[in-house]
């Protein structure tokens, strides 16, 4: 089975060209993404055909769940995809078919620039579990012995985003990351970005990603994280993010969709010689 591996700013990926849903992708993303006894990535995406778009997309966890929205994601496999001639431009854009809904890409000069669609604010909508009135900016949490005030939202899967001054290398997202991530208050679980505004321009972002750990960059957690800063005033509309693997570009007006642009690279292509195609609801 031909797989293809690329990368957004380091959250690396290994695309596979899928007709079907009939098979155990869970198991496959579990054996496939292991970093010592698979190829290794933040995720296995099936670039399947679509009846709403041009394209669908279906990403899968290393811990085999499966996600809604990947910002990276959507990136690498719209370039994939027109590379690969499975999907044409249509006025400049290609239209991605995902669970949080239809995105669209464009081709950019460095990489490519994605519509993250509007954020969503409501508590049943990230969701967490609170009675609050939106935006939640001041959502209360203890983990690993700190007290943590979190703002949650939603950019097709759930966010909680703590907002430092101390630099974002220092904080130890090791320990905290697994407990807000399976915090009862998130009943899908959480994707948790810890976030320093430098200036009004820039901000440092890490991310723990719920399904895989610190991961080197996130797409939906780097706009998170923007749009978290936006609502409390502290950033203006176009924000350079700094993650661990590179820099992504976020725009938000305040009101309606987000854009997140950076660059899409490959890395490599082969062959997966283990259990190619698992039945579902077969042996795991």
């Amino acid at each position: 089975m031909r797989f293809v591996k690329m990368q957004g700013t380091g959250n690396d990926f290994l695309l596979l060209e899928a007709q079907g849903d009939d098979h155990d992708w869970p198991a496959l993303a579990r054996a496939m993404c292991h970093r010592h006894l698979g190829v290794g990535a933040d995720g296995l995406l099936l670039v399947m055909p679509s009846q709403k778009a041009q394209v669908r997309m279906r990403i899968f966890n290393p811990d085999g769940s499966e996600a809604d929205m990947c910002g990276n994601g959507v990136r690498c496999l719209a370039r994939y995809a027109l590379d690969r001639g499975l999907a044409q431009l249509q006025d400049g854009a290609i239209v991605v078919e995902t669970m949080a809904g239809l995105v669209t890409v464009w081709p950019t000069g460095e990489g490519m620039r994605v519509g993250m669609g509007i954020p969503r604010l409501r508590p049943e909508e990230v969701p967490v579990a609170v009675e609050m009135d939106p935006p939640l900016l001041d959502v209360p949490l203890a983990a690993a012995g700190r007290q943590l005030h979190l703002a949650c939202l939603s950019m097709g899967n759930p966010h909680a985003v703590l907002l430092v001054e101390e630099p974002v290398e220092d904080f130890p997202l090791a320990e905290v990351g697994p407990q807000v991530e399976h915090h009862p208050l998130f009943p899908q679980r959480v994707n948790l970005e810890v976030a320093r505004v430098r200036d009004r321009h820039h901000m440092d972002v890490r991310v723990w990603e719920r399904g895989v750990g610190e991961t080197l960059s996130c797409g939906t957690g780097a706009t998170a994280a923007v749009v978290a800063a936006h609502l409390r005033g502290l950033v203006d509309h176009k924000v350079e993010v700094r993650l661990p693997g590179g820099l992504l570009w976020v725009e938000w007006d305040g009101r309606g969709e987000a854009y997140l642009a950076g660059p899409v690279d490959y890395i490599c292509e082969g062959y997966w010689l283990g259990s190619s195609f698992p039945k579902a609801g077969g042996r795991r």
